[in-house]
């Protein structure tokens, strides 16, 4: 399972990169206005810094939600970096936009997805990621690992390429509840990766061997 992380913080995408695990980076207009970063050419520039940190995919979000405007937006988000994934929403003309971007050969994202049948809408119409927000379906009290399931039995039936990126990823046990669903990415804050790290015993353990080697050492 690819390790995105959902973030325009550059400090923990570089952490995240450093530790080895990173596949992507995924953003959007909340989470660039979290950092501060204003205005089309600030934005432009930051997306441009977080290609030159990450080696995998770089989710860019439309503002437009109409087809022509998400086709403007997406081909110049596009031109900025081949590591780019345009982001579209899942609206009627999103999925318009989804087909013109993936008969251009340009990756896509599908994103606000919060049912099997917007997102066999997407997979249908070629989209390269489709984005299941699973912490939202939580939230109001539905099961948002139940999606990643039914999501990946229907791909499978069809042997649609098109790849589970689960999101709204809030923890730890979404993330490991999700590679067990079969999800081909989840995209989370790097606490949620970094708890993965975690564990009493190994704490124990380590701090009992380093215990004895000062023993061994005559410390």
């Amino acid at each position: 399972m690819k390790f995105f992380i959902d973030t325009a913080n550059l400090k923990d995408i570089k952490e995240a990169q450093d530790l080895g695990v990173l596949d992507g980076v995924t953003t959007n207009p909340s989470l660039m206005a979290k950092e501060g970063i204003t205005g089309s050419d600030n934005i432009t520039q930051h997306y441009k810094a977080i290609c030159d940190i990450v080696d995998g995919d770089v989710s860019a979000e439309v503002i437009a939600t109409d087809y022509h405007g998400m086709i403007k937006e997406g081909l110049a988000l596009a031109k900025l970096n081949d590591k780019i994934v345009v982001k579209i929403p899942m609206v009627k003309d999103g999925v318009r936009a989804l087909k013109y971007f993936s008969e251009a050969g340009i990756k896509t994202n599908c994103t606000l997805v919060f049912s099997t049948g917007q997102a066999l809408l997407a997979a249908k119409v070629g989209a390269t990621y489709v984005s299941p927000f699973i912490g939202r379906l939580d939230d109001i009290s539905t099961d948002g690992l139940s999606l990643i399931r039914d999501i990946r039995l229907i791909f499978d039936n069809y042997g649609y390429s098109t790849q589970i990126l689960a999101a709204s990823v809030r923890h730890s046990m979404h993330i490991l509840n999700c590679a067990k669903l079969g999800a081909d990415v989840t995209t989370s804050p790097l606490s949620a990766i970094t708890s993965l790290l975690k564990h009493p015993l190994t704490d124990a353990g380590l701090a009992a061997f380093l215990s004895d080697h000062r023993k061994a050492a005559g410390n």
